[in-house]
C-alpha cells in the first residue's frame, strides 16, 4: 500500500509515520524506486502498538525506543506494556529476531538480578538464553526480575526468610488461574463472535482482569492475614 492508504488505515497523519520511521519504531518499508515506498500490514500494527503505547501506557516516543534498545523504562508499566513492546520489537526486526536485555544490564539496578533471575529460571518461571552481552531475558521476563527487585528494596531478602523459591506458588497459580480463563473464553465465545473481535476484546480485558485478580488477592490476604493474628491472640 501507499503512504495515503496507511494514513488512511491507521488515522495517522504522514508526518508522524515518518517521524516513527526515523526513530526507528517502525519498520523501513519496501522501497523498489527510489522515490516509491511501499508498506503492509506490519505497518499497520506497528503503528496501532506505538499509538497503544502511547496513550495506554503514557510512554514517550524516545522511552519506547529506549526500551525496544534494552535500556529499560524509566516508569513502569504494566505487563501489557511489556507485551506492546515485544510485539513491536517482533514486528520491527522481524519474527526471528528476540526482543531481549542483558541480565547485566539489570544488575546494574538491581545488585542480586543474576541470582534471582537463575532461581526463576530453575522454578520454570522465565528463560535465561545466552546471545550478545551474555545471559539475556525477555522483556517480560526481566520485569519479573525488576519486579523481584523491587521487592527486595521494600526488605523481602534471603536473610529473614524471603528467598525468589518462596514464590513457586504463583506460577502454580498463575497456570491455573489462566486454563480457567481459557476455558471460559473459548466456552463463551464459540460461535457468537469471529477471531478479530476476540483479540480486541482480550486486548481490552487481559490488563483489568489481572486488575480484578490483584483486587481479589489484596482482600483475601487482608482477610486471612487478620484471623491468623486473631488466632495466635487467643491460642
Amino acid at each position: 500500500m501507499k503512504m495515503a492508504e496507511l494514513e488512511e488505515r491507521t488515522g495517522v497523519d504522514r508526518e508522524v509515520i515518518r517521524i516513527l520511521l526515523r526513530k526507528g519504531l517502525i519498520p523501513e518499508p519496501e522501497r523498489p524506486a527510489r522515490n516509491a515506498a511501499e508498506y503492509d500490514e506490519r505497518h499497520v500494527r506497528a503503528i496501532a502498538v506505538v499509538r497503544e503505547l502511547q496513550h495506554g501506557s503514557r510512554l514517550k516516543l524516545d522511552q519506547i525506543k529506549a526500551a525496544m534498545h534494552g535500556n529499560g523504562l524509566e516508569q513502569r508499566g504494566g505487563a501489557e506494556t511489556y507485551q506492546h513492546l515485544e510485539e513491536l520489537l517482533a514486528i520491527r526486526f522481524g519474527v526471528d529476531q528476540t526482543p531481549s536485555v542483558t541480565v547485566d544490564a539489570l544488575v546494574k539496578r538491581y545488585p542480586m538480578a543474576r541470582r534471582d533471575a537463575k532461581a526463576f529460571a530453575g522454578m520454570g518461571m522465565l528463560e535465561l538464553t545466552d546471545g550478545n552481552g551474555g545471559e539475556r531475558l525477555s522483556l517480560t521476563d526481566a520485569r519479573l526480575v525488576e519486579i523481584w527487585g523491587r521487592i527486595r528494596e521494600a526488605g523481602f531478602v534471603e536473610e529473614i526468610g524471603f528467598p525468589p523459591e518462596n514464590v513457586t506458588f504463583y506460577l502454580e497459580a498463575a497456570e491455573l488461574v489462566a486454563s480457567k480463563e481459557v476455558e471460559v473464553f473459548l466456552k463463551g465465545s464459540e460461535g457468537r463472535i469471529d477471531e478479530e473481535r476476540a483479540a480486541a476484546m482480550l486486548q481490552a480485558a487481559l490488563p483489568l482482569m489481572l486488575d480484578f485478580l490483584g483486587m481479589l488477592r489484596i482482600k483475601a490476604f487482608l482477610r486471612i492475614m487478620h484471623n491468623k493474628i486473631e488466632d495466635g491472640r487467643r491460642s
